[in-house]
């Protein structure tokens, strides 16, 4: 069952498996212009596939208030919006998987303590984006081989996120960096009929992401006695 909740900052997030005591919080791409939020076709394909293999995982999509990289600050607070929801939910521990510009957005939103780390889809992390909440966590990205900008086609560089990723690394952050084979931006299209078109080499995606949400339900942090 999924839930939609209204976020303290007027954006809004679907809940599933609400009340688990993991937390994976879903955030989306964007545009230079400032245009109202939308649900990411990305995203809700990963939901419908993972809600029903991980029901100990609240799985979190958020929907901002402006989806635009030019409005960053306002979608770092949706996260945070979002992050205080799950934590009122009882979620203890919590991972942020960001598409896209989502992944920028990931990094600004990282820095509180039950946030263990970033998974980055494809991921935009610019270079003047600071990657200091980031320090004490981990950076896993998975990104498409062929994934391109293309005029009127959004797209991020796979040697864009490495570069991120570096950079990160050189900061002493552990992580991981793995390139989909023939894949694109994303797992999915919204058709105008609203049903979503799966790209090739979905399902590449959603059992790499399966893999680092098993990782993150396994790990113990230091200090503490775990949660299965």
């Amino acid at each position: 069952m999924t839930r939609l909740v209204a976020l303290e900052t007027g954006a809004e997030a679907r809940i599933r498996n609400e009340g688990a005591p993991l937390s994976a919080l879903i955030l989306n791409g964007g545009t230079a212009k400032a245009v109202a939020g939308t649900w990411s076709a990305t995203s809700e394909l990963l939901v419908e596939e993972l809600g029903p293999r991980f029901e100990d995982v609240e799985l979190v999509e958020v929907r901002y208030r402006v989806k635009s990289w030019n409005e960053i600050d306002s979608c770092v607070a949706d996260a945070r919006a979002a992050l205080a929801q799950a934590r009122a939910g009882g979620a203890r521990r919590t991972l942020l998987v960001g598409f896209s510009m989502g992944g920028a957005v990931s990094i600004g939103a990282a820095g509180t303590p039950e946030v263990e780390g970033v998974l980055g889809l494809a991921p935009w992390i610019p270079e003047r984006l600071t990657l200091g909440p980031l320090l004490g966590k981990r950076l896993d990205i998975l990104h498409g081989a062929w994934d391109r900008y293309l005029p009127g086609i959004p797209g991020v560089s796979p040697s864009s996120s490495r570069r991120g990723f570096e950079r990160a690394r050189a900061l002493g952050i552990e992580g991981s960096y793995t390139l989909i084979p023939r894949g694109l931006h994303g797992t999915a299209l919204r058709l105008r009929s609203g049903r979503l078109l799966r790209m090739p080499q979905w399902r590449a995606w959603v059992d790499l992401v399966a893999g680092h949400l098993e990782a993150f339900r396994a790990a113990r942090p230091a200090g503490q006695d775990g949660i299965a």
